[in-house]
């Protein structure tokens, strides 16, 4: 004898049975939230609504005055020599220190997974401090070490070798910024890696390595094949994370020489600065925009393979 539909039918979540649970979980996760809507999601809708205005520092006491531009702001941008360069700056870096990381990650990766048998988890440990160390201190260090008389300049010149002021230097000043960035990302992308060699099931180098494979053919038709998951989430978290570079450019460069390491991130806050809270806003939009489309141009590329 088969049930109603009536009979079937899940209880809802305001059933008389459930509502005690249901009120509970509401109140446990009330706090977040307000804090959700008033810290995040308000401020977002916010700022969106500006990008369409032509809001300063001066329309703050009075923000229902201001007037709506629509897509001027969009096209002042993009008529701006420095955002433009910016734009270009920050494609450089991604495109240099996402796949730069990668490597570096994947090769100590494999070292520590196959190579490294003794005091592993200490370098482990060590490679993984970067990730976890601040920012700004790091940079403060790097910017010492990078400066004229800094200990590279040092080293170089018992060689013979004059370095140059690398930070003031238009060519040497990105390689600074974006070995630094890629020195600090490492070692996220080597514990995702190490995460996923320890994944793969050792019968398949065990055939390869019967059907006469070498290492570099194992690498290259099972490693890489089997990492490719995790190759795609790395991909994803460098590029939007180096999108957004700030702290590095900032400390060690502030954007200079000649623009030659500012970056979107940069530039945003230089806008916000001067109090062009409008023109600011729409290009934080439009770096929203590159990175979403960034991120789908990833996924298309890796879909198949993954």
């Amino acid at each position: 004898m088969t049930s109603s539909p009536r009979a079937r039918r899940r209880p809802g979540w305001f059933d008389a049975k459930r509502r005690p649970q249901t009120v509970a979980g509401l109140v446990m996760v009330a706090p977040f939230l307000v804090a959700f809507l008033v810290f995040q999601l308000g401020p977002i809708v916010s700022s969106m609504a500006m990008s369409f205005t032509d809001m300063t520092s001066r329309d703050l006491r009075s923000p229902f005055a201001v007037d709506f531009v629509g897509l001027d702001n969009v096209e002042t941008l993009f008529t701006d020599p420095r955002f433009v360069r910016s734009l270009v700056n920050t494609g450089v870096f991604v495109l240099v220190a996402t796949p730069l990381t990668i490597a570096c990650a994947l090769v100590l990766a494999v070292a520590l997974n196959n190579g490294i048998k003794r005091f592993k988890g200490l370098f482990r440990t060590a490679l993984y401090v970067p990730v976890v160390t601040s920012t700004v201190a790091v940079a403060v260090v790097w910017k010492s070490l990078f400066a004229d008389e800094g200990i590279v300049n040092s080293v170089l010149s018992v060689a013979g070798i004059d370095g140059p002021n690398y930070l003031q230097d238009s060519f040497w000043a990105m390689p600074v910024v974006i070995l630094l960035a890629v020195w600090r990302m490492t070692g996220l992308v080597m514990v995702l890696f190490l995460a996923g060699l320890q994944g793969i099931p050792a019968p398949l180098y065990e055939a390869a390595t019967v059907d006469g494979a070498g290492t570099w053919r194992k690498f290259i038709s099972i490693t890489v094949p089997m990492l490719m998951p995790i190759l795609l989430l790395a991909g994803v978290i460098l590029s939007v994370a180096f999108v957004q570079v700030f702290e590095e450019p900032f400390v060690l460069t502030q954007g200079g020489p000649l623009d030659a390491t500012s970056t979107a991130s940069l530039y945003v806050y230089d806008l916000f600065g001067f109090g062009k809270y409008g023109v600011a806003s729409a290009a934080s939009y439009v770096l929203f925009v590159a990175i979403a489309i960034l991120a789908l141009i990833q996924f298309r590329i890796f879909r198949r393979r993954t």
